[in-house]
């Protein structure tokens, strides 16, 4: 990773002199990507979870035998978010009964779980989308239900009712556990990264999943020389962060899940827009490293690569 330890000693200079710049506007940047939720989302996990377990558990919880998955289960969602993907485990007596169907008993197990929500949300248009129950909001959210049952080492059946249908497995519960250990052991700039990452996927209209940004961004703060650091240093992880990215295998098909492995495809070349804000990011620091300081310039160049969540 590049080192310029002149610079670092010119932000540090910097920040105890005024304790604002650069980290400031960092720190406005990640608050603005927070998801902001006054407990809205919570209560349609816990109404969906109740009517689930009321119908294939024979309780009332509203929180038993859910999880949420996905970018929100791994804490790097950003504000705006659209999908809010959540699995809920069945008996295994509902494996049994939907696997001894004649045909398509995945569609049929999906069909089953889909009345059930109805039940709860009779007014919200519910669908089946081949793995999952799509349950969209009027604030533009949709939660993404799966229905699943667990196996011995923790993992998750889920049906898939494409094609004839067909089961598949998924193991997200390690992938939550070694972000959140990573975040934690990294001053939690893990996460931020990631959150980070997706205000640039949207500004640049980059075509990678929301799994391989984390995925990414796990493999890449592992080394990172200022791992443990302050919002002080958020713009040497941008820049260190695109270069590094920028020079990911352009061939490479797939990475390797934190935690439990699995592989994440890639959607297509994200490596020359990588390179065009590593670019980009080299200037704003110039900017910001100048005498004296041309702060405005700086910023334009953070939003250019950012969008307009990045302080003004």
């Amino acid at each position: 990773m590049t080192q310029d330890y002149a610079t670092l000693n010119y932000h540090y200079l910097q920040e105890k002199e005024s304790g604002m710049g650069l980290a400031e506007w960092f720190g406005g940047f990640c608050s603005n990507l927070i998801v902001k939720d006054d407990g809205t989302i919570s209560t349609r996990c816990r109404n969906i979870t109740k009517r689930l377990n009321t119908d294939y558990w024979s309780t009332t919880s509203d929180t038993s035998h859910s999880l949420y998955v996905g970018s929100y289960g791994r804490n790097t969602a950003t504000q705006g978010f659209s999908d809010l993907d959540m699995i809920f485990q069945l008996p295994y007596s509902e494996y049994v009964k939907y696997n001894n169907y004649v045909g398509n008993g995945q569609s049929a197990l999906l069909q089953s779980v889909k009345k059930s929500i109805e039940k709860t949300y009779s007014s919200t248009s519910i669908r089946g989308d081949g793995q999952v129950i799509l349950v969209p909001f009027v604030d533009g959210i949709t939660f993404e239900v799966v229905p699943a049952f667990i196996n011995k080492d923790d993992s998750f059946t889920y049906p898939d009712a494409n094609d004839g249908g067909r089961w598949r497995v998924t193991n997200p519960k390690p992938e939550i556990s070694a972000m959140k250990l990573r975040n934690d052991v990294t001053n939690r700039n893990l996460v931020q990264l990631c959150r980070m990452a997706r205000a640039w996927k949207r500004k640049w209209d980059v075509p990678i999943g929301g799994l391989l940004i984390d995925t990414l961004a796990y493999q890449f703060i592992e080394n990172w020389a200022y791992r443990d650091k302050s919002y002080l240093y958020y713009d040497y992880m941008s820049r260190d962060f695109f270069k590094w990215m920028a020079d990911q295998d352009s061939d490479k098909v797939y990475w390797k899940a934190p935690g439990s492995g699995q592989y994440v495809f890639g959607k297509g070349l994200f490596q020359y827009k990588a390179k065009r804000c590593y670019n980009i990011s080299l200037e704003a620091i110039e900017h910001e490293t100048a005498t004296p300081k041309r702060e405005w310039s700086a910023k334009q160049r953070w939003r250019e690569i950012y969008g307009t969540t990045f302080p003004d």
